[in-house]
């Protein structure tokens, strides 16, 4: 198992090379997270991967039902507590870059419209 240590991510390579993909459709948005990729805005994280290989993605409440029932999945849950803005990404979705990326995009407009955190020293 990959260790903080040699910078490596944790989930399966396969599973983070596909996320890599699904981040380099939105250029303007920087994969941060040498051992848990993710990806945030004005410190707000709206998408990472898990090292189970899940990945989880914060959709603005108009689309995450409208997600949830087309994609047959559910909100993400991490360690038993339900992360109600985000929303599990089916792994045959996250094969499809090209029809994931409108979410992706999505979820990067929708955090860029949360209160930017303070940045902590």
């Amino acid at each position: 198992m990959a260790t903080s240590k040699n910078k490596t991510a944790n989930a399966p390579s396969e599973i983070v090379e596909l996320y890599d993909k699904m981040v380099a459709s939105c250029p303007e948005v920087l994969r941060k997270g040498a051992t848990m990729p993710n990806t945030a805005v004005n410190g707000h994280m709206f998408s990472f991967v898990h090292t189970t290989g899940a990945v989880a993605l914060r959709l603005p409440a108009s689309a995450r039902e409208e997600f949830i029932n087309k994609y047959g999945t559910k909100l993400y849950d991490a360690y038993g507590v339900i992360q109600k803005e985000y929303v599990l990404v089916p792994e045959s979705l996250l094969r499809n870059t090209e029809e994931l990326a409108p979410y992706f995009a999505m979820s990067n407009e929708y955090t860029k419209t949360l209160k930017p955190k303070k940045s902590v020293a």
